[in-house]
């Protein structure tokens, strides 16, 4: 444990396991803490504001509010509270959505430990890049941008960044698509989507391994790398 301050996180979810769960999962987090949970999105907003939390952890399919509208409203009010969308919607308008109203990070579930853990880790980077800086060097900004994939990478030309972030979910949850699987949930040309498949492996955030089987070419099958 360093010397860094802890981190706190409202954890929101209509689904107590679920909330649970993932309230457990920060826990084992070095530096953070888990300061309350909210079960709605009016709840959450109540909590936040009573709380103060660095850290969010939004469902999108709340009963009341959409997690979208609850991030739109906080950021609408002025508040920059970190905010980690953890859902299973893999929507490319609802990956986009989130990312224009300012969410720090998209997690879709079901994931692993790790999953959470590799995003708090850059979340907390990201948090004390800039602490105790009045006036940031370039260094400083671009150790701020980064953690989060927002700020040394230039994608290939004709490549998106909201495009990009919905097909890497595609690939979420240990799951292995082909190129046409994942256009179909993009909502994509098989052609595009390969291209930013690769861009991944290339990248090596992902691997791909031919499958065979019948007549004709093998088929390229994606995942996210280990």
């Amino acid at each position: 444990m360093t010397d860094d301050p802890e981190l706190t996180v409202l954890v929101v979810d209509d689904d107590f396991m679920v909330a649970s769960i993932h309230t457990r999962f920060v826990e084992r987090t070095p530096g953070y803490r888990v300061v309350g949970t909210a079960a709605t999105g009016a709840t959450a907003l109540s909590e936040i504001d009573r709380l103060a939390p660095d850290l969010v952890l939004l469902d999108v399919h709340l009963p009341d509010l959409s997690g979208i509208e609850v991030l739109r409203r906080l950021r609408g009010e002025g508040n920059d509270v970190g905010v980690l969308v953890v859902t299973a919607a893999r929507e490319a308008d609802t990956v986009r959505a989130a990312a224009a109203a300012g969410a720090a990070h998209y997690l879709v579930k079901p994931f692993e430990y790790d999953d959470l853990a590799a995003r708090l880790d850059a979340f907390r980077r990201t948090r004390l890049a800039l602490t105790g800086v009045d006036r940031a060097g370039q260094d400083d900004i671009d150790a701020f941008f980064a953690p989060l994939g927002r700020g040394r990478e230039v994608l290939p030309k004709g490549l998106s960044t909201e495009t990009a972030e919905a097909v890497l979910a595609t690939l979420a949850g240990g799951r292995e698509v082909s190129a046409t699987e994942c256009a179909d949930e993009v909502g994509l040309s098989r052609v595009s989507a390969r291209r930013y498949l690769e861009h991944f492996v290339a990248r090596e955030q992902a691997v791909v391994r031919l499958q065979y089987g019948g007549s004709g070419r093998p088929e390229r099958r994606y995942r996210l790398r280990t």
